[in-house]
């Protein structure tokens, strides 16, 4: 791996909750994620595993065929401790600046506040004139199906967006960047150790996107089981034969900082989403 202690820092400008740095690394710029040791109060529950959900997550979405920011796991040292942390590197640059959805929401409709109800996010893609109406759905749709596949939890309306170029005014879906909250990172490898086939099973069905439908969150794998939306549906039959589950689990085993016990259930996770994608696929089709 990478080791980024000594790599040139810069005065971080990230949003997000994560501990972070901006670092230069071979000339190029990154957002570096370092795991944080409790999020949540009163509870032992750690954050450690986010650098691995990161970078995993977002190669999945690389080997079925997006763009996506390219990621780096690496190691510091502070305090004479070493972490494992998850470098992002910047797509943006003087040419190109990010604009996040929730931003284009807020310009949209001036009288309505838009959070994470899908009919909402709708409306706003297709109200908005400065983004390609067909384009984006099925960008957006693409993401939410692969968001379901590897267990997003946090895809809110900050976590996604599009490129604007300064100098031409054209607008393109951004690459796909922050998948910190896929792949359960507040289970540790201990608890993982003792799952079943069932519970394991559970957990793979019962995962929630912080999309919402009628105010209730989205089950990924019930919506798409559902099949009542037929722009997921279309995103469902352009994707899964994209999706190469072999490669996926090569390029987790590949990995050499995470247990054996971790890649095994990352590998299991994914493939029981991956038989609900297929069975929906070919009842589609």
């Amino acid at each position: 791996m990478i080791d980024f202690t000594n790599a040139v820092e810069e005065f971080n400008s990230y949003k997000g909750s994560e501990k972070k740095k901006t670092l230069i690394y071979n000339n190029k710029k990154y957002l570096v994620k370092f795991p944080d040791p409790v999020r949540e109060k009163n509870k032992n529950i750690s954050y450690i595993n986010n650098a691995f959900s990161e970078y995993i997550g977002s190669h999945i979405f690389k080997i079925v065929g997006f763009n996506v920011q390219n990621t780096i796991l690496g190691r510091y040292e502070y305090n004479g401790k070493e972490k494992i942390v998850c470098a992002c590197e910047d797509f943006t640059d003087d040419e190109n600046i990010l604009y996040e959805f929730e931003n284009l929401a807020l310009s949209t409709n001036p009288d309505k506040k838009i959070e994470t109800e899908l009919s909402d996010i709708m409306e706003v893609i297709e109200e908005n004139k400065m983004v390609d109406t067909k384009e984006t759905k099925q960008k957006f749709w693409d993401m939410f199906v692969i968001d379901g596949l590897i267990g997003n939890t946090d895809r809110h309306n900050g976590n996604w967006g599009f490129l604007l170029n300064k100098n031409t005014g054209k607008v393109k879906f951004s690459p796909i960047y922050d998948c910190g909250s896929s792949l359960n990172p507040m289970l540790e490898d201990e608890k993982i150790k003792n799952f079943s086939i069932v519970e394991l099973k559970n957990l793979a069905l019962n995962c929630y996107s912080c999309l919402k439908e009628n105010g209730k969150k989205i089950n990924y794998m019930t919506f798409m089981l559902d099949k009542k939306n037929k722009e997921c549906n279309n995103a469902i039959k352009r994707l899964f034969k994209n999706i190469n589950i072999d490669k996926i689990n090569k390029f987790i085993d590949d990995i050499e900082c995470i247990s054996n016990i971790r890649k095994d259930f990352y590998k299991e996770i994914i493939k029981q989403r991956y038989d609900i994608l297929e069975k929906v696929y070919k009842s589609i089709n």
